[in-house]
């Protein structure tokens, strides 16, 4: 039950974080937005990490696993959160946010065909009821 908690927290968390991006993003542009967000993030990070007293711990870091960490950064961290603060700024928050309610399809998939996770029924219902969802916004968009 504690990983569902976790994992509610944190949609609670993203569901909040797009007004405050959409708030900051005004006059400037999304790249600066994001970039100013990583400095303030690195800052947060680093700082707990350096309370924490872990500081050691991160020279037993693998290199294999320096190296997927590194490809998952360039996926969510840059390309994704930069396409994300472009597409709160120019659109509705609200239609982006459940847009990107389509990216547990992908991981979805992409547990299913290359970690071989289970999909169970509710899960192919559940992922089925996002791309009508998607689809219903995308039909319904009007950024003019």
């Amino acid at each position: 039950m504690y990983p569902f908690f976790l994992a509610l927290f944190a949609a609670i968390c993203w569901g909040v974080a797009p007004l405050f991006g959409k708030l900051g993003l005004k006059g400037i542009y999304p790249m600066n937005g994001l970039a100013a967000r990583t400095v303030i993030t690195v800052f947060f990070v680093w700082g707990w990490f350096l309370a924490s007293g872990n500081l050691k711990s991160i020279t037993t870091i693998s290199l294999r696993a320096w190296i997927l960490l590194g490809i998952e950064a360039f996926f969510a961290t840059f390309v994704g959160d930069l396409a994300y603060y472009a597409a709160i700024k120019y659109g509705y928050m609200g239609e982006t946010a459940l847009i990107l309610a389509a990216s547990p399809l992908i991981t979805l998939w992409l547990g299913y065909m290359i970690l071989n996770e289970n999909i169970s029924l509710p899960k192919i219902i559940g992922a089925l009821l996002i791309v009508a969802g998607v689809v219903l916004i995308g039909l319904n968009t009007d950024y003019s």
